[in-house]
């Protein structure tokens, strides 16, 4: 400002004047974008919303570009609509299981869970490598030091039952998060029988004091100018279903939709919603918004009904097929929305995509550059599409996308099963008797048209493809009468 001001009283020729005014501008703006390409440079943020059990369609965010049933006809969730309006959804994101522990080591190893061998809940972890250098947090930390990373809420990969003398699983710390809440579990949020119960409550499945602590968090590392990684891991919408009052009220007088119908679990939802537009908030007020990328996503699919049964005729995941515990799409296809600096806003993106696709994208947004490294999981960076307006492919080991269900589980199928997408096509697979379904994802969304008869060849070819990325990594294999809960999978001894 003096340079400008003694550039005015000093007496100087008009024309020289006016050049030296324009080198004055020059100089200021060089200086500003020295300033803010310096601040640019500097190591982003990272937050990842992991939902519990929330369906592709059960929010009022339109997943799919020009398909309305791809949300809600009658949950909202105005601030997760201002997220997707800052950034891009993902028509076709899976999780890597339609149950949540084999999803949640997914995302922190990067890991397909049939390659993990983590295949249900209750089951042992014994055969894990958790102290790998290959999980978000320590991968950070190798970017910059500085990085700081956290986890609040549901960790949900480990077990303990006393009666059983049964405890494995791991803590946050040992994958790299210098805070967290522990090892807890779906009990920590309020899961209790009867399962089923629907309640009120000013703090349901702990949404806000979840959210507090993440915001104490995000402002200590703000203040501190740390980078950071916080995984906020909500127990909602998972069962038992709680609502606060006022949420309840208003779904009580709204006119219900034709797909969804339970005021409380409408009103959950939208209470989880508010807790998203308390945290996008608080990152505008400690001025880290523009460098900071969210990643807001769920671990599988919705419940097909609420309370679960056997018969339906249309899943809470309408239009897609079932729900939690299948392989159809509504048991593993999920919502995903990445808003962050250079994403195009209200954006959209058919790629397929994977929970194992975080840790590599994440890294790749940070500045990681070891593509040798990535060649060891399976998830690729998903970082060119999101700075590709949502066009391109995602560069993986193996192509496609592998699902494994080898035991009986009465609530869904009822049968084990086992399933491969790659391209348009999608191949379930039996073990009970080796059936195969073939759909065109294409075209049949809802999977109600089996081509196996029709492409044997091509049905056969996915086949072999499934079962050669099962024998290459070990995968534990379907026997009558394994339930894979709590012996090692050493003790089961059952391998392809």
């Amino acid at each position: 400002m003096k340079l400008i001001f003694d550039f005015y009283v000093t007496p100087i020729n008009p024309l020289k004047k006016i050049r030296v005014f324009w080198m004055i501008l020059l100089l200021l703006n060089s200086t500003l974008m020295f300033s803010q390409r310096d601040n640019n440079n500097s190591s982003p943020n990272f937050i990842v919303i992991l939902v519990d059990d929330q369906g592709w369609s059960g929010t009022s965010v339109q997943m799919k570009k020009g398909d309305a049933s791809s949300k809600s006809d009658y949950h909202h969730t105005p601030n997760l609509e201002k997220l997707a309006a800052k950034g891009m959804r993902f028509s076709q994101a899976y999780s890597t299981s339609p149950v949540c522990a084999p999803s949640r080591y997914s995302l922190q190893f990067g890991k397909s869970a049939a390659r993990l061998n983590m295949i249900r809940v209750q089951m042992s972890t014994d055969h894990i490598d958790h102290t790998t250098e290959m999980t978000i947090p320590k991968i950070l930390k190798k970017i910059n030091s500085k990085y700081v990373s956290a986890h609040y809420g549901k960790w949900g990969m480990g077990i303990s039952n006393s009666k059983l003398g049964v405890n494995f699983g791991v803590h946050p710390s040992v994958l790299g998060y210098d805070f967290s809440d522990g090892k807890t579990t779906n009990r920590d949020g309020g899961f209790q029988p009867p399962e089923w119960e629907f309640s009120t409550s000013e703090d349901p499945k702990k949404i806000y004091s979840l959210t507090q602590r993440s915001i104490a968090f995000i402002e200590k590392q703000s203040k501190s100018k740390n980078p950071f990684y916080l995984q906020l891991s909500h127990y909602a919408v998972h069962s038992n279903i709680q609502a606060t009052k006022r949420s309840l009220e208003k779904y009580e007088k709204n006119e219900k939709g034709k797909l969804h119908k339970n005021a409380y679990f409408a009103a959950l939802t939208e209470d989880l919603d508010y807790s998203v537009g308390i945290l996008l908030n608080k990152l505008q007020e400690f001025g880290i918004a523009n460098n900071t990328y969210i990643i807001y996503c769920s671990d599988n699919g919705a419940v097909p009904t609420l309370p679960p049964r056997r018969k339906y005729k249309h899943s809470y995941n309408y239009p897609l097929s079932r729900g939690k515990w299948d392989l159809k799409e509504g048991g593993i296809r999920i919502p995903f929305i990445v808003s962050g600096p250079n994403i195009k806003p209200n954006s959209f993106s058919d790629t397929p995509v994977s929970l194992a696709d975080v840790l590599p994208t994440i890294a790749d947004l940070a500045g990681h550059s070891s593509r040798r490294q990535m060649k060891t999981i399976d998830g690729g960076s998903i970082k060119k599409v999101l700075y590709n307006s949502g066009i391109g492919k995602v560069k993986r080991k193996d192509k496609g996308f592998y699902f494994h269900v080898p035991y009986i589980n009465n609530i869904a199928f009822g049968r084990p099963h086992s399933s491969i997408i790659t391209g348009l096509y999608k191949l379930i697979k039996f073990h009970d008797n080796d059936e195969l379904n073939l759909f065109d994802l294409s075209i049949d969304i809802g999977e109600q048209n089996n081509l196996a008869m029709e492409f044997p060849r091509k049905a056969k070819k996915l086949e072999s493809k499934m079962e050669r990325y099962f024998k290459k990594h070990k995968t534990v294999k379907w026997r009558n009468g394994i339930d894979w809960k709590y012996k090692s999978i050493q003790e089961i001894n059952s391998f392809y």
